[in-house]
């Protein structure tokens, strides 16, 4: 054993023996982010429960949202109120919906996607977990296309979606997306917008929920799919979700779904099955805390405060110990929740195993890809959010010294 093995395997014991706990399995906000929207409960009763127009918000009605909710959620999307709806807390639960009603009823005037002999949907990779779990669950086959800096390999999904009529959606994160924290390029978004598909009831799943999340001074914009598709001559192409679960309060937050007049009036039609309306005394608690985007602005500055430092810690511990070692790199995000870190080939899951045992918890190795597998076993998803900047250095030493102890083994084995 040479003496950086032996130092190495010292100091990773002596971390294991400090029996640490630390999850970086998902990006929670942390207490003191949540702290920062502690009005919305404690100035609830001050809120009251008529709307603007005197809207009674404890009775049933209003579907697709109170009024100025939808004024409020068009100004922080950039678009006409009449384009967004606002429900329940949770943008995953309306992706979750959109495609429930895609395959029951139908969109517009196209069959239900139940009726087709197969329906498949494309998954930028490394991607978001729970997007592929809604896919998983309701029987949708997945297809892995390469994500870029830019955004995914647009010559693979230009091929695929003009090909294959089974095609019926693609997932997109276009800023910050989750995990890589890729931007998705002006050029990207317009050939997404234009591009020829085979399915004519095919959807982009516009998942915009890190718009608001900069990490750095510059705020980068949101791409306007929805503009871009109208100019596209494909109007009904995009389906957007956001929310304000990591703005205010992540497990009581509103949920934002926009689109063109023909999708919302869908929209609209399905939803009216299911409910008698949304949480209104919600959104109006929202309504009077938020009132417009220059007050989320500053509420996301402070938000910011308290996350770079984390993300600053994240890097320097691996920096520290990773930034010499071959086939090792990770990502510097501008803003979201995620680092991605690359192994070397086929040494993810050793390095999320020995993680584990010394008190670190991480996202299962292949997480980041359909049906959980990386074909390459080298991606892995850290979450810096939810812990303290000192158990953020103690996490990373951990993850750093996880990936030596995999990577010196690998060197035993072929010895």
């Amino acid at each position: 054993m040479s003496d950086k093995t032996r130092t190495m395997t010292t100091t990773y014991e002596a971390l294991k023996a400090r029996r640490l706990a630390i999850d970086m399995t998902r990006g929670k906000p942390a207490a003191d982010q949540l702290d920062l929207s502690q009005a919305l409960i404690d100035d609830a009763a001050a809120a009251g429960y008529l709307s603007r127009d005197g809207i009674d918000c404890r009775n049933y009605g209003h579907g697709l949202g109170l009024p100025e909710a939808r004024e409020l959620g068009g100004q922080l999307l950039g678009l006409d109120p009449s384009q967004v709806v606002v429900a329940g807390n949770s943008s995953l639960e309306l992706m979750h919906d959109a495609i429930a009603f895609a395959m029951l009823r139908g969109i517009n005037s196209g069959e239900p996607w139940r009726l087709a002999d197969e329906v498949a949907f494309l998954c930028p990779v490394p991607g978001y977990d729970r997007h592929f779990a809604i896919c998983e669950a309701l029987g949708i086959r997945m297809i892995a296309v390469p994500m870029n800096d830019d955004g995914p390999d647009m010559a693979r999904v230009e091929a695929l979606v003009a090909a294959d009529p089974a095609i019926k959606g693609m997932w997109c994160v276009p800023l910050y997306s989750n995990p890589t924290g890729a931007i998705y390029s002006p050029e990207v978004v317009r050939r997404l917008a234009r591009m020829p598909a085979a399915a004519s009831d095919f959807r982009l799943f516009w998942d915009d929920a890190y718009r608001f999340h900069h990490l750095t001074e510059e705020r980068y914009a949101s791409p306007d799919i929805i503009g871009e598709c109208v100019r596209a001559g494909h109007p009904d192409r995009a389906l957007m979700f956001a929310s304000t679960s990591k703005v205010t309060l992540a497990g009581a937050g509103l949920a934002l779904f926009a689109s063109s007049p023909r999708n919302v009036d869908w929209w609209q039609r399905c939803v009216s099955v299911r409910t008698i309306g949304p949480d209104k005394m919600n959104q109006l608690r929202h309504v009077r805390y938020l009132r417009d985007r220059a007050t989320l602005a500053g509420l996301m500055d402070r938000h910011r405060a308290i996350l770079q430092p984390k993300f600053a810690a994240l890097e320097a511990s691996l920096q520290a110990l990773l930034g010499e070692v071959a086939d090792v790199s990770w990502t510097k995000p501008k803003g979201g929740y995620f680092v991605s870190l690359f192994t070397p080939d086929g040494y993810a899951k050793r390095t999320v195993e020995l993680a584990a045992q010394a008190g670190v918890v991480l996202t299962p190795a292949g997480a980041a890809f359909p049906y959980g597998d990386d074909p390459r076993d080298r991606h892995l998803r850290i979450a810096p959010s939810c812990p303290s900047p000192a158990q953020i250095e103690q996490a990373a030493q951990v993850i750093g010294l996880s990936l030596l102890r995999a990577l010196d083994e690998g060197v035993r084995r072929r010895a």
